[in-house]
């Protein structure tokens, strides 16, 4: 909101052409000192900070605590603990208070009628949900305010408490309380996307070498027309699924549309989506209760969204200055009742002592503006600060730019800034492989330290693979960039003897695929090895005593430099699997396929979801959409780890990392489940479960599994299924037996599926339904159970 500011080149968002005001940050009414809010590229942010400190003092700066506190399900689980409730009750209970930002135990006992029905019928329960309910919202922990700084004109000590959090200095005191004492607070945010924005430009530089991120156009009509059809992944702010909804409805033809989105996309002024969208399709609908507000409300299609509009309609309306706007705004948003009904008075017919002239002298009539007044006041306390929400949307939209027009840039730095996290990898390559464009493995010869294009594919960066340290990798590129590609592996141990490297160093290369492209399988480079290491020591060691004899201290007949290549042996390659599971060993990832590509025809079929989907549900800031807390869902992948555990009563539980192509996630087994299918689980297994999704406020969802079987079962059975035909189970039982029936039913339950399964039931010819995944075992076992003429699998065109 500062013209200064941008003239001086701080801020880069023009101030005039979006209408932010300076007064909405700083006036002469406004007493408190202002947010200051900063997002600096991440991998720079630190120096920010080494800069306040050396101009400003050490003993000047301090970051901030700032307290987590109990909220509903988590006072619930901790109150549990400390009464030693058990873990199924405290489950029960916390299971019954709603996924909701700032749902408290009041209020799930309004919502939730069974939650009602445990308090009142188990003293228990009752006692815990009490305790809980006393103790909620209370601190739980002090942490470290993840931008917050204080900076002061005399020392910190002065003013405010010290104290050392995870070796930090931070003030004793919180945000808010830093606020009332005068002090000036700044946030230092280490925005991941800007860091992206200029690796991706970085990178677009060595094909134009002018290219500058910030002189992009920026009414691109491919952009737009990219956000419309939804292909948001990536995409800063927009790549939720809920907001995803919102863009594909809206179709944006501006970065003023992208900011209202993001200004409209959260609790509370989300109600107004639908009047937002409606009148942006229809502009017809579009009515303001008066014309003088058609210039400040047609940029949002006649709907309040920001602060800067409330201020606006003040000033124009009824003559308040800009200052005295901003004053009566802060008092709606914190909902002073006696500020905003003796402010109603001066809106409508002024304040002569104040300079207001008021609505009526300015030519709306009084019930024109009452009814203003009102709108203003319901929507003042969800209105978004413009200046930030244009910020965030000029990002978003140089962040789709270059996803649109340099993708395998772009989507290769986007790639880079998630390389501590495993699920998001998963879903980029993922979003990859829909784009058209192969994330091909390490290579030595073209990989660098990050994420590359090489002829529009990404090539994978060597900072992503295991015992491999910068240093080494800083050495590889100079080495590679003064004496050109490296031949074979004995030549690159060579040429990069004395430096970093170490026999893991290169056995992480070679299992990683990096040495792939010199023409050498996998198993004949681990092979050789060691006797290449080897021979390269005793030159050295040859070359040192050669050195000596210089100066007389060695007979030269008594060495011989060997030199010798050493031969590469002539053997089979590893097993398509095995290369896989190399891969994941030493980059985290699959990278020439994934151990379920064989399978996932068969698990589609089975009703498999992706993990990711699940991940990326319940990790919306507003809520799962698509998911539900005890939703029963079926999951194909590959057990990457596991750990079992006894219970309290002397039960065997397991705990399972499950991962697909789109992300991992928690499975945890009981006895039930590992007394029929114990057997299944073991590292790198690949498997179809069915269970039901347990989330929590405090982690990422699991699986409560209900059931387990190998993934090979779907292939053996499909691998005679026509091209596009549907599969159905047909069994003939002579007699409605309900003893066998029910055994029937809980065969079905070991094998979930979304698969028809059709019983011929009795002379009559009476038919029932059921849905199953058709597997041999559960063939095998039918047949078993009612012979071989009985169980019939038939195909028919879809």
């Amino acid at each position: 909101g500062s013209v200064v500011s941008y003239c001086l080149g701080i801020t880069d968002i023009d101030p005039i052409k979006y209408s932010l005001y300076f007064e909405r940050f700083l006036n002469p009414e406004r007493v408190s000192m202002p947010d200051i809010d900063i997002d600096f590229c991440v991998r720079r942010r630190g120096e920010v900070i080494d800069y306040v400190n050396e101009k400003y003092g050490h003993d000047h700066v301090a970051q901030i605590v700032t307290f987590g506190t109990m909220a509903a399900r988590a006072a619930i689980r901790d109150t549990g603990r400390a009464l030693d409730v058990s873990y199924a009750d405290c489950d029960a209970v916390a299971k019954q208070i709603p996924f909701a930002i700032g749902m408290t135990i009041d209020e799930a006992m309004k919502l939730s009628k069974q939650l009602r029905e445990m308090y009142d019928s188990d003293e228990k329960l009752r006692s815990l949900i009490d305790t809980a309910r006393a103790l909620e919202g209370m601190p739980r922990h002090a942490s470290t305010h993840a931008a917050g700084v204080v900076i002061t004109e005399r020392p910190v000590y002065e003013y405010v408490p010290l104290a050392k959090n995870d070796e930090s200095v931070v003030t004793q005191y919180t945000m808010t309380t830093l606020e009332h004492l005068g002090l000036l607070k700044m946030d230092f945010l280490g925005l991941r996307n800007l860091t992206v924005l200029e690796d991706a430009a970085e990178l677009v530089r060595k094909r134009q070498r002018d290219f500058d991120v910030e002189k992009l156009p920026e009414d691109d009509a491919e952009t737009f027309a990219m956000l419309s059809a939804g292909k948001t992944s990536g995409v800063f702010q927009l790549e939720s699924a809920g907001i995803t909804a919102v863009c594909m409805g809206l179709r944006p033809r501006s970065i003023e549309d992208i900011t209202a989105v993001i200004a409209l996309y959260r609790p509370g002024p989300m109600d107004s989506i639908p009047r937002f969208l409606e009148c942006s399709s229809h502009p017809e609908k579009i009515r303001y209760k008066h014309p003088m507000l058609e210039p400040i409300l047609s940029v949002t299609y006649g709907c309040i969204v920001y602060q800067e509009q409330v201020i606006e309609i003040f000033r124009r309306l009824a003559g308040f200055s800009l200052g005295q706007a901003d004053m009566i705004r802060r008092a709606m948003s914190k909902k002073k009742h006696a500020v905003i009904d003796a402010e109603r008075r001066a809106f409508i017919h002024g304040d002569e002592a104040r300079g207001i002239p008021g609505c009526v002298k300015n030519g709306v009539d009084e019930a024109t503006a009452n009814s203003i007044y009102d709108e203003i006041l319901d929507f003042a306390s969800y209105a978004f600060n413009k200046a930030h929400a244009v910020a965030y949307a000029v990002v978003a939209y140089r962040t789709a730019y270059m996803k649109c027009h340099w993708p395998s840039e772009y989507m290769a730095a986007l790639l880079t800034s998630v390389l501590d996290s495993s699920n998001k990898v998963a879903e980029y390559i993922a979003e990859c492989r829909e784009m058209g464009i192969k994330v091909l493995p390490p290579d030595v010869n073209e990989s660098d330290a990050r994420f590359t294009v090489v002829g529009g594919n990404i090539r994978f960066g060597l900072v992503a693979i295991k015992n491999i340290g910068e240093k080494f990798i800083q050495q590889l590129m100079n080495e590679r960039s003064l004496n050109g590609p490296f031949r074979d592996l004995e030549e690159f141990c060579r040429r990069m003897t004395g430096r970093e490297l170490n026999r893991r160093a290169v056995e992480s290369l070679i299992r990683s695929g990096a040495f792939d492209s010199l023409g050498y399988k996998r198993r004949a480079l681990m092979q050789m090895l060691d006797r290449v290491l080897e021979c390269i020591a005793a030159d050295g060691r040859h070359n040192i005593d050669g050195q000596l004899d210089l100066f007389g201290f060695d007979d030269p007949s008594e060495g011989e430099t060997t030199g010798s290549a050493v031969p590469v042996p002539d053997v089979e390659e590893f097993p398509k699997k095995e290369l896989m599971l190399m891969e994941r060993e030493t980059t985290g990832l699959y990278l020439s396929g994934h151990p379920i590509d064989d399978y996932k025809e068969a698990a589609r079929r089975a009703g498999s979801v992706n993990i990711g989907s699940i991940l990326e549900d319940f990790g919306n800031e507003e809520g799962p959409k698509q998911y539900r807390d005890s939703q029963h869902v079926v999951l194909a992948g590959i057990v990457a780890s596991y750990r079992s555990r006894t219970t309290k009563t002397g039960k065997l539980m397991c705990y399972i990392q499950l991962e697909d192509d789109t992300g991992a996630i928690e499975l945890l087994a009981f006895s039930n489940v590992l007394d029929q299918s114990g057997g299944y689980i073991s590292e790198n297994a690949a498997v179809i479960v069915k269970g039901r999704i347990s989330a929590r406020e405090d982690k990422e969802p699991s699986i409560m599994l209900d059931a387990l079987r190998p993934l090979s079962d779907l292939h053996e059975l499909g691998t005679d299924a026509p091209p596009k035909s549907e599969r159905k189970l047909w069994l003939r039982l002579r007699t409605a037996d309900p003893k066998l029936l029910r055994r029937i039913e809980l065969l079905c339950e070991m094998f979930p599926g979304r698969e028809r399964m059709i019983m011929v039931v009795g002379p009559e010819n009476r038919r029932l339904g059921a849905e199953c995944i058709i597997m041999d075992s559960l063939v095998r076992e039918l047949r078993e159970m009612l012979g071989d003429d009985n169980v019939v699998v038939k195909y028919s065109p879809r």
